[in-house]
């Protein structure tokens, strides 16, 4: 028997139409990088949108189930889209593409970075989004990157701030050997002053 605070949930869960995670995606990404990843890149979930786990279709609440018909419903491109078992990066794709165009890529899915295009990139590293895909990186981790890439970019991110560094390094420096040498100054004064009363 099914207690009735979960009543609600259970029978949107069962009147819900099943939702399928894409491994098309996933297995081409692999190949193009050579990097193994979970579902976690565009899903709520690593392990995907079935089950009972937080950011499952199990654990939704009826508002949340409704939000995933919504979105399931998304068929054209430039909607709002919220979908409790995607994350942003998911969500997003969604958006751009709508649900009609994605199932179509979804038999190509060497298509999508052309699909989302360089615009966006959520975690601000640097690294487009479809870069990340097709890097097998995370598009919503600002430290998932090619290293030499991110290392690059942070460099010419914070140029200025490197120069300042070294600028002010520099002057301090200069700056504390020009006291040592006031101060060897002062005491060779000093000593030369004793010399001459002695």
């Amino acid at each position: 028997m099914i207690p009735r605070r979960f009543l609600p949930t259970a029978i949107a869960f069962a009147l819900a139409l099943p939702a399928y995670g894409y491994p098309e995606f996933q297995q081409f990404v692999k190949k193009n990088s050579g990097r193994g990843t979970n579902c976690a890149m565009c899903h709520l979930h690593p392990d995907g949108p079935e089950g009972l786990k937080p950011g499952q279709i199990g654990s939704l609440s009826t508002e949340e189930m409704n939000q995933l018909n919504q979105a399931r419903a998304a068929f054209e491109p430039g909607q709002n889209v919220s979908n409790p078992i995607l994350n942003a990066f998911g969500n997003s794709i969604i958006g751009k593409l709508g649900k009609t165009k994605f199932l179509q890529i979804r038999m190509h899915p060497e298509e999508l970075p052309a699909a989302l295009g360089d615009m966006s990139d959520l975690d601000h590293d640097g690294i487009s989004d479809a870069q990340e895909y097709l890097a097998g990186t995370h598009p919503l981790d600002d430290s998932s990157g090619e290293p030499s890439r991110l290392l690059l970019i942070n460099l010419r991110r914070y140029a200025f701030h490197l120069i300042m560094m070294v600028v002010a390094t520099g002057a301090g420096l200069y700056g504390l050997n020009a006291i040592l040498h006031w101060f060897d100054v002062l005491m060779s004064a000093a000593r030369d002053k004793e010399e001459g009363n002695g």
